[in-house]
C-alpha cells in the first residue's frame, strides 16, 4: 500500500516550494511544527521517511526533495529539485545567455581549481571572454552578486564557491559535464569541491574538509586512511596534535 500524504506533509512541501533550500535544523524544526498543526504523529528521527513519502508524490512530476552536506559547515541541507532540467538551463527563466555563459564558466573554474574556490578577480576576467555577449565589469559584478542572492554560488573574503543549492541541484550535470575533473570524497563518496588530498604521490585521495574532522577526531595521529601515511594538513579540532607529530 502506498504511503498516505496527509496535510502535514503538504504544508512541509509548500514550504520548502517557498524556501528551496533549508539545514537540517530548519527541516526538523518544520516536520514538527506541520505535525503539531495537523496532529499527526511526529517521531523525530523520522525525516527522511516523511520526506521520502512526499517524494513518492512528486516523482510523477518530476520533482523531489534531496539531501545533502555543506561543504563550508558540514551540516546537512534539504533542497526541492527539478528532475526534468538537469542542467544550467533551469536558470533561463532568471537570467539572460550572457549571464548563464558567465555562470558556467565560474562553476569551470571552481571545478578546476585546487580547493573549490575562485577569487572574484578571475571571474571579472572572464566577463570579457564571452561568446554570446560581453560583460562589463560592472554588469558581471551585478550578475555574481545575484547568483549569490539566488543561492548558487557562496561568496567569503572576494572568493566565490558552488553553494550546497547549486551542488545538490546540478549534481547530475555537474558529474556529466566535468566527468574527468571530478573529485570524490574518500569518506562520503560524494563530489568534493573544497577537500584535502593526500600528498603521497602514489595516493592522492581526496576527503571534504568537513569529513577530514569527523574522520580524524578521537583518533591519535592523523593518518590516510587509505594509505595510512601522516596528513599533514590543518583538521579543526585537533590541530594541537598536528602541531606535535609535525615537530617530531
Amino acid at each position: 500500500m502506498p504511503p498516505h500524504l496527509g496535510d502535514s506533509h503538504r504544508r512541509f512541501l509548500q514550504s520548502m516550494m517557498s524556501n528551496s533550500v533549508m539545514d537540517e535544523q530548519q527541516a526538523r524544526a518544520l516536520y514538527q511544527h506541520c505535525c503539531d498543526i495537523h496532529k499527526a504523529q511526529c517521531v523525530p528521527d523520522k525525516l527522511d521517511d516523511f520526506i521520502e513519502t512526499i517524494n513518492s508524490k512528486l516523482q510523477p512530476m518530476f520533482m523531489q526533495i534531496r539531501k545533502g552536506m555543506s561543504e563550508d559547515n558540514g551540516q546537512q541541507y534539504y533542497a526541492l529539485v527539478n528532475m526534468a532540467e538537469t542542467d544550467v538551463t533551469r536558470m533561463s527563466s532568471d537570467y539572460a545567455d550572457n549571464e548563464l555563459e558567465l555562470f558556467r564558466k565560474t562553476m569551470d573554474l571552481i571545478v578546476s581549481s585546487e580547493n573549490g574556490k575562485v577569487s572574484s578577480t578571475d571571474v571579472l576576467n572572464v566577463a570579457d571572454t564571452l561568446t554570446i555577449k560581453k560583460l562589463k565589469k560592472s554588469e558581471a559584478e551585478q550578475v555574481l552578486n545575484r547568483l549569490v542572492q539566488d543561492k548558487w554560488l557562496n561568496e567569503k573574503r572576494g572568493e566565490f564557491s558552488l553553494s550546497i543549492k547549486c551542488i545538490i541541484e546540478m549534481e547530475p550535470y555537474i558529474r556529466r559535464m566535468y566527468e574527468d575533473q571530478l573529485k570524490m570524497c574518500h569518506i562520503c563518496h560524494n563530489v568534493a569541491f573544497q577537500c584535502q588530498i593526500c600528498d603521497s604521490p602514489t595516493c592522492g585521495i581526496k576527503i571534504h574538509n568537513p569529513c577530514v574532522a569527523r574522520y580524524f577526531k578521537g583518533r591519535v595521529e592523523p593518518r590516510c586512511p587509505a594509505c595510512d601515511e601522516f596528513w599533514p594538513y590543518e583538521i579543526p579540532g585537533i590541530s594541537f596534535y598536528i602541531s606535535i607529530y609535525k615537530s617530531t
